[in-house]
């Protein structure tokens, strides 16, 4: 299997990443509409404000389609200066235990670095342990873990931070 990685807006990428997140959750943690309508939204959002200065839309893809994506969000207005925000990291079932989320991961700390961030953050839940050790293989530390529902379900909801 070919593995291209590309970075930035694709037609089909918005579909892909909210799909893929969709269909994983639903299965495997219960989550309903309310959580692809987030994912939906906010993603909406960050392409609109999209600034390739700024901002990453990584995608792992081969022949046979989508694989995986990652995003840095360095443009979200709310954000401190040279904070980024790092989130919706999936991999699709055939690319699991493939490494495509190690050379996403790979990608993201590489254009943290060239782009000048000094921090950068994500949000997940408690319980997914193989994305958690990618992150803290990067360089993320666990800072905080609280309840939370805004995901549709209640969720203890984690936040990692690394220093760059």
């Amino acid at each position: 299997m070919t593995i291209e990685i590309s970075a930035g807006w694709s037609p089909g990428a918005i579909g892909d990443v909210v799909g893929a997140h969709g269909r994983y959750y639903s299965r495997n943690w219960g989550f309903g509409a309310v959580f692809e309508a987030k994912v939906a939204g906010e993603m909406a959002a960050f392409v609109h404000r999209y600034d390739p200065d700024r901002d990453r839309l990584f995608m792992a893809s081969s022949e046979a389609g989508f694989l995986a994506s990652l995003t840095i969000d360095g443009s979200d207005p709310d954000l401190p200066p040279r904070q980024a925000h790092l989130w919706w990291s999936i991999a699709a079932d055939a690319a699991r235990g493939t490494g495509v989320g190690g050379a996403l991961m790979g990608a993201a700390m590489d254009f943290l670095s060239s782009a000048g961030y000094r921090s950068c953050y994500l949000t997940t839940f408690k319980g997914l342990d193989p994305a958690r050790r990618l992150y803290e293989r990067h360089g993320f530390q666990l800072v905080s873990e609280a309840k939370d529902e805004t995901w549709g379900v209640t969720v203890n909801e984690q936040r990692f931070e690394a220093a760059l």
